[in-house]
């Protein structure tokens, strides 16, 4: 009734930073979070599926903004060395017989709904890039500022996690490593192709980030959510 599929793949540098998690409660309830280590290293990839796994397992309970919240707890205090990992992250919560999907995200990981026509993209990087193009900032000077973040899990409050509702029947999420490395278009025919196959999909994305010129390729995570549950006998 609720499909999924999930894949990350590592990037060129050491240790993958990202993890995703997707997490069914007995209720049929679906919730998964999408977490993008902030940096790489030894610290960061080991605390990243942790912050996953609470994200997902609080989202299915209660609510996205309560399991990003609770993730960000984790990492909240920066430790004794000031080496804390930080991260971004994005939530997904399907119940059985919902027709939306609800999200919560913190930072610059994204959310797509696909109707079966089109790829839309439903959230907005908290980024200062994205507030410089959103205020009319030649595009130049907007992309220059993409990689500095507003928020991040380690920060984030009630007021500073944003939520949606995805009305369609498939929902994505993803890290920055898939959307920043592969365009629009891309992400869309890779959709299209594989809309009845949530995990070739989310493998699909993953594998479709390529290196930009200087040879260097991010971490790049996907979940594939499709939701079947709320349609009717007559409809299938």
């Amino acid at each position: 009734m609720i499909a999924t599929g999930h894949a990350t793949r590592e990037g060129t540098a050491a240790d993958n930073a990202d993890a995703c998690k997707v997490h069914r409660l007995a209720s049929g309830t679906v919730a998964a979070a999408v977490i993008d280590g902030i940096g790489h290293g030894p610290h960061t990839s080991r605390t990243a599926p942790l912050l996953a796994e609470v994200a997902a397992r609080i989202t299915a309970r209660r609510h996205g903004t309560a399991g990003l919240l609770t993730a960000g707890e984790l990492i909240a205090d920066p430790g004794p060395d000031d080496d804390e990992a930080n991260a971004v992250a994005v939530t997904a919560r399907l119940r059985l017989g919902d027709d939306v999907t609800r999200i919560a995200w913190v930072g610059d990981c994204r959310a797509y709904g696909w109707n079966g026509t089109e790829l839309r993209r439903y959230t907005t990087d908290h980024t200062v890039g994205e507030q410089l193009r959103s205020n009319g900032a030649p595009w130049e000077l907007a992309k220059e500022h993409d990689n500095w973040l507003k928020n991040a899990l380690s920060i984030a409050t009630v007021g500073t996690v944003y939520e949606v509702t995805i009305p369609d029947r498939l929902v994505i999420l993803t890290s920055d490593g898939v959307h920043d490395q592969a365009d629009h278009e891309q992400l869309e025919a890779l959709v299209r192709e594989h809309e009845s196959e949530p995990q070739a999909l989310a493998e699909a994305l993953v594998a479709a980030a390529e290196a930009d010129d200087e040879g260097y390729r991010d971490d790049a995570t996907a979940v594939v959510l499709v939701n079947d549950s709320a349609r009717t006998d007559d409809e299938g």
